[in-house]
């Protein structure tokens, strides 16, 4: 089912009632079946979320994010027991060999690569050689292909003198936005799971409480990336505004390619948490990543 992505940027409070989100503000009310929702960003000081509304939205595993005085996400509630037999899928993830993790990280790794030389493509109109960059990712990415192909790629995607930078100048505030969408959405997606989203396949920051799902996110990447460069053809402002963030919050319906079906962003990214999980059990080998472009 496809989920409701809401933005609130003005005051309000978010209450409960008969299993719906109620939102009030000073001019209206409105009802949500809670079950219908899938992403609540909050982006204003001055909103009040009732703890009964908070319980219901976890536990129908809806990611609520909260942004920062910058208006940039900054955090989120996840549902921390959200499968029937969250133990076990635990001591499967924890108990994963190295071998079994540096394989996933190649075989994301090369999504994310491939991934990037397509969209570079559609973008540029120019061939590139990221096909080949992909083939030679090792396990694990010893020879860090990955950020040979980040180098060229950023030097090659915006027409002017870009450097990719978490808090570098425009056109990276759009970036880090749509990024911080993706990456709640990969989060609820892994903890829909059943998985642990602190015990990553290949970040490993002690301070990183997301680090499955910055691993997960990798290969989604360009789908930011794509909707950015859109955004940039046809908004002249640099600053982050209310139209540019429900732009960036449509990724999340974004269809993209399995074999046999397309699907939206938000559906892929639970059906690819799901065959992680079954990685970590031994039921298969590699992680269902759906191809961003048919």
């Amino acid at each position: 089912m496809l989920k409701k992505s809401i933005l609130l940027e003005n005051k309000a409070s978010l209450t409960t009632k008969n299993l719906q989100l109620v939102i009030k503000t000073d001019t209206r009310e409105t009802n949500i079946p809670i079950e219908d929702i899938g992403y609540i960003v909050i982006d204003h000081p001055e909103i009040y979320l009732s703890v009964p509304a908070l319980n219901l939205l976890v536990d129908n595993n809806t990611a609520v994010i909260i942004c920062n005085t910058n208006h940039l996400p900054n955090g989120m509630f996840l549902n921390l027991n959200s499968h029937h037999i969250q133990q076990e899928i635990f001591k499967n993830q924890i108990n994963a060999s190295v071998p079994l993790k540096k394989q996933l990280w190649q075989q994301t790794v090369m999504e994310k690569i491939t991934n990037q030389g397509i969209l570079l493509q559609n973008i540029t109109s120019k061939t590139n050689n990221f096909d080949f960059l992909a083939s030679k990712v090792l396990s694990g990415d010893t020879s860090n292909m990955e950020g040979v192909a980040a180098n060229f790629y950023w030097k090659s995607f915006f027409e002017h003198n870009f450097k990719r930078e978490r808090f570098g100048d425009y056109p990276n505030n759009f970036l880090n936005y749509g990024y911080a969408i993706l990456r709640a959405a990969t989060a609820r997606a892994l903890s829909g799971s059943g998985l642990l989203n602190t015990l990553g396949i290949h970040h490993k920051s002690k301070y990183n409480a997301f680090a499955l799902a910055d691993d997960i996110m990798e290969p989604f990447r360009p789908i930011v990336d794509e909707k950015v460069a859109e955004i940039m053809q046809n908004y002249t402002e640099q600053e982050l505004n209310t139209a540019i963030k429900a732009e960036l919050l449509q990724i999340l319906t974004r269809t993209v390619y399995f074999k046999e079906e397309k699907s939206p962003l938000m559906v892929a990214l639970q059906k690819t948490a799901s065959s992680l999980q079954q990685c970590y059990t031994g039921d298969r080998k590699k992680i269902k990543y759906p191809k961003l472009w048919n």
